[in-house]
């Protein structure tokens, strides 16, 4: 007999599209006590404007609220991003954001569990899930806490398999060896001739293999390919 664990994993990976992601997730919610999900992905480029990608199950009035209001300046969630501890709402503690929490509990949103997820690519995720019919006692959440944790990283492999062809093409970009290594040099500060001496070749090899690294990172000078292979991990 396959185990709960096993499959969630085949229900997620298995999906093929966006909505089936949604469709897979929204069901594991459900197994859980939820009402809601959401899944919420920030690419790590262009570094002056992130993409962010988000599914949700929420009430649609609720996700053009959030928009329409800016609630991400006041979403807790959001500013956590950086933590891998899930993080658990219920809206009473933060007085500061009261509208955010009473339009949210308008909607239906009373109480939820978040943990985001991190990759070497630079890629973070936000694993959702949310009720309206009670607060998250502690026993629930000791007694679920491995299997969701274990959740959000499942759901970020599974989300980023879907939307990094199409949205972070670079991160799956196959480097040589020795372009990693003359893109390190560089990171480094060392010159092209510098590196040409540490690595014993000439300035024009160390060129070449620069050249051929930034035309696969899809990056228009040195500086910026040199950042975006340390960003995606290649470095």
């Amino acid at each position: 007999m396959h185990s709960w664990q096993e499959e969630q994993i085949q229900l997620l990976l298995d999906a093929q599209t966006e909505a089936g992601f949604l469709n897979a997730l929204s069901q594991i919610a459900d197994e859980l006590g939820y009402d809601y999900c959401a899944y919420g992905m920030r690419m790590p480029l262009p570094l002056s404007q992130p993409r962010v990608i988000m599914l949700s199950s929420q009430p649609q009035q609720w996700q053009r609220h959030y928009l329409d209001d800016y609630y991400h300046s006041v979403d807790h969630e959001i500013h956590d991003m950086h933590s891998i501890t899930p993080y658990i709402w219920s809206g009473d503690e933060y007085v500061g954001s009261a509208k955010f929490w009473r339009d949210a509990r308008t909607h239906g949103l009373e109480a939820g569990w978040a943990q985001s997820s991190h990759d070497a690519r630079g890629i973070v995720g936000m694993l959702t899930f949310a009720r309206s019919h009670s607060h998250l006692s502690f026993k629930e959440l000791r007694n679920r806490a491995l299997q969701k944790s274990w959740l959000a990283q499942t759901a970020h492999e599974a989300f980023s398999r879907l939307l990094v062809p199409r949205f972070l093409p670079e991160a799956e970009t196959q480097l040589t060896t020795r372009e990693v290594e003359v893109l390190r040099w560089s990171a480094d500060g060392k010159t092209s001739g510098e590196v040409g001496n540490i690595m014993c070749i000439s300035e024009r090899t160390v060129n070449f293999h620069v050249n051929n690294a930034l035309v696969k990172l899809g990056a228009s000078n040195k500086t910026a390919g040199v950042i975006k292979a340390a960003i995606l991990g290649f470095l």
